[in-house]
Parts: C-alpha cells; structure tokens; sequence
C-alpha cells in the first residue's frame, strides 16, 4: 500500500484525503492547528460553475483603486512595503487582461463542473446530510450598468455551455414569493448549487477518520528535507514524518512552507468576512451574490449566512467593522425585508482565502520533486472546487490520466 501525507486540513486536503483513501492509499495528514479555523467553516457554500472569470481580470485594477478609499468597499488592499505583496502586484496587474479572462474560462468551467459533479456522487456515498441544495444561485442587480455587464456574462456562460438564463424583477419574486426585493433583475445561474459548509467539514472529517486516515492536530511543519528530485522527509515537533509521496495544501500558508523545499508559489491571504441571521421562517429558498455590493446571501439550516470583502494584505486576527458594516448596511437595498443587526465581533467569522495573482488555483505535480502535487490558491472558490481538486491529485499520485486538461494550473508558472 503506497503512503501519502497531505499538509493542510483545509477543504482541499481533506478531499484529496478522501480520494486517496478511497482509492486504496494510506493517508495522514499534518495540521498546524486544531481543526477550529477551517477557512472553508464560514464560506458562502457556493458550488459555482458560472465563476469562470478569474480575479485577474480587466477592470479589477481600476475598480480596486476606487475602492481603495472607501473603508466598506468589497475589495481592498492594504498598501505595504512587503516585497511578498508587490511581487503579487506585479503579476496581478500583468494577468488582468482580457487574453487571460480568455484561455482561463474553459479550464474553470471544466474544474467547476466536474466538482459539482462530484459532489453529487459523494451526497450519495457519504452517508450524512451536509444541505446539498440544487437550486442555482441567483446574480441580483439593480443598476443597469450592472444589468448590461451581467447579460455580457450570461452570452459568454451559454457559449461555455452552462444553464442559465435572464430574470426580470416580477421573474425573480416568483422564484421567492416569501421574499420581498428590490432589484432590476437577475440573471439565475441554474449550474450553480450550494451546501452548508459546517455539517460538509464535520462530517467529512468523522467519515475520514472512520476510514482510517490519521489526522496530526497542532503538527506545523518546520522543515521540509529532499534529495535526489524528491522529498525524503517531514519534521514537526521534533518528529519525522515519512511516505511516498507529499500533498501540499497549506491555503494562504502555502508561500512559507513551499519555501521550506526551495518553491516560489506566489500567494496573498485575502480576508472575508461572514455573520449569520435567523430565518426561520425559511423565506429565502434560492442563495444570491448582490452584484453591485459583492455579497452572499446563502440559505443555511434556518438561518441566512451572509458574508463578502475581499482583503488583501498579511495574515492577521483583526476584524475590521467597517468591512462588516459595508456587508450589513448592503442587504437591505435588494432586501428591504432583511435589516440584520451589526453583529458583535465574536459572532463575526473570518478567514483567509488563498488568491494566486493570476486568479487561477495551483493544481499539479512539481517540476522539481516527482513524489510532490500541489494543491492550493483556490481563492474564494477553495470549497467549491474541492472535490474535483482531490480527484485530480489522487490521479495525479496514482500515475493516471487526469479527467480533465490541467495545463492552466500547473504550480511551476512562477517558477
């Protein structure tokens, strides 16, 4: 039986936990922490094929200097002197362009599409309920700037292949007659799905520990020892941690720890921030993204999870209230029914999303160690795009054909 060790807990590593597993290896996995700050326990539980534009993309620079002087803008970074941060600035600014917005659009659908098929097939096999919702996510706009943008998006969506189409504001309120709104229209991405986050990673971790896969709580790893193209060990603690072969899948964390084996993958966190209310009434049936605002709006276990900003910078345990704020203070212009209070700080979940500078995540084998995949810089789509993720890593380490191409995500492209 080959042996695997996966670095990182995230939703990406316990997925390729899962395929690995599955397909007859013997896992472990290190964990720096203690399984309590999962970046994926707060996310919006959005499975989205219809998020085939990358980060990096045309107009990103110019709306993110706007947003730069406005304290609840939804994108924000927060200017440094960090080589690590120009660096990525760099790359970002060389990326946003619409030939990448191009080449980028199939490889993403591609990812999407075969995550959400996969998730499916574990709702199955599972074996426990973790809120899986079929119901497509709807892209609520009121302005008609927004309106013509998003009609762009959906032309380009069909030409991909997705299900989707244009709702009217009467169209969107018979979708929810429960709800009340206040929008122009939508367009209803019915490719899209969601899925409550916490019950997914509880119960994805008690399946995998059922299964036999060894989880080292509170284990960072502090050296990384290779020879001869490949890695020859791990040391945490003190300890040595030894296998065939290596996933690292360390989030935000992946720049530090790649440098432990000599690798550049280049990456920035960027903070998001979510809060829950109370809808037990159960009105809102269908999750939304409020265009203009850039916010979620998910329906989950009878409440709404509501969460938005992006936040470039270092990693850090701040909460900025104002960021909050911007998220609270959106909802009520699409939702006039929807007045959440500003929560308290401890009720306020944050968490860091890996952003690679070219928007796409680092899915691959290394060019430098035969016995090493990566898998991470998934952004905010970490939990959306998962299963696919550890599908292909399990192939990968496996010695199989991929499912789908995945030239687009090597993890040497900033080698």
């Amino acid at each position: 039986m080959s042996k695997a060790i996966i670095i990182g807990s995230g939703i990406i590593g316990l997925f390729s936990a899962y395929y690995l597993n599955k397909a007859g290896w013997e896992v472990e996995i290190l964990e720096q922490g203690d399984l309590n700050d999962n970046a994926s326990f707060g996310n919006a539980g959005m499975i989205v094929p219809s998020h085939f534009v990358p980060l990096a993309a045309p107009g990103m620079i110019e709306q993110g200097i706007r947003w730069m002087f406005n304290s609840k803008s939804p994108f924000y970074v927060k200017p440094s002197l960090s080589g690590e941060l120009i660096g990525w600035g760099l790359k970002f600014l060389k990326a946003a362009n619409r030939q990448h917005v191009e080449n980028a659009a199939e490889p993403l659908r591609d990812l999407s599409l075969l995550s959400r098929k996969l998730y499916l097939d574990f709702e199955k096999e599972a074996g426990f309920d973790f809120g899986f919702a079929d119901k497509g996510i709807l892209m609520l706009f009121k302005t008609a700037k927004i309106e013509d943008e998003e009609r762009h998006m959906l032309e380009k969506a069909k030409q991909l292949g997705l299900d989707a189409e244009y709702l009217n504001a009467d169209q969107c309120r018979k979708l929810q007659p429960d709800v009340e709104l206040d929008v122009l229209g939508a367009v209803h991405y019915r490719c899209d799905a969601h899925l409550y986050p916490n019950k997914l990673i509880a119960g994805l971790l008690n399946y995998l520990q059922n299964a036999g896969v060894t989880i080292h709580r509170n284990t960072p790893v502090t050296k990384i020892e290779h020879s001869g193209g490949q890695i020859t060990q791990i040391i945490s603690n003190g300890k040595s941690f030894k296998a065939d072969s290596y996933v690292l899948a360390t989030g935000s964390w992946t720049p530090a720890i790649a440098k432990l084996a000599a690798l550049n993958i280049p990456m920035m966190p960027g903070k998001g921030y979510s809060f829950m209310f109370g809808e037990p009434q159960h009105r809102m049936t269908t999750p939304s993204l409020l265009c203009e605002a850039r916010v979620s709006v998910t329906p989950m276990n009878g409440h709404i999870r509501f969460g938005g900003t992006m936040e470039i910078g270092k990693i850090n345990q701040q909460v900025n209230m104002n960021r909050v704020a911007g998220i609270v203070e959106s909802i009520p212009r699409y939702f006039p029914n929807f007045k959440p209070a500003m929560p308290a700080q401890k009720d306020i979940w944050y968490g860091f999303r890996p952003c690679s500078p070219d928007g796409l995540p680092y899915i691959g084998s290394s060019d430098k160690y035969h016995n090493l995949a990566v898998a991470t810089g998934h952004g905010m789509m970490g939990l959306s795009l998962a299963p696919a993720t550890g599908k292909l890593i399990q192939e990968l380490l496996s010695g199989q054909s991929t499912t789908i191409g995945i030239k687009a995500f090597v993890p040497s492209r900033y080698q």
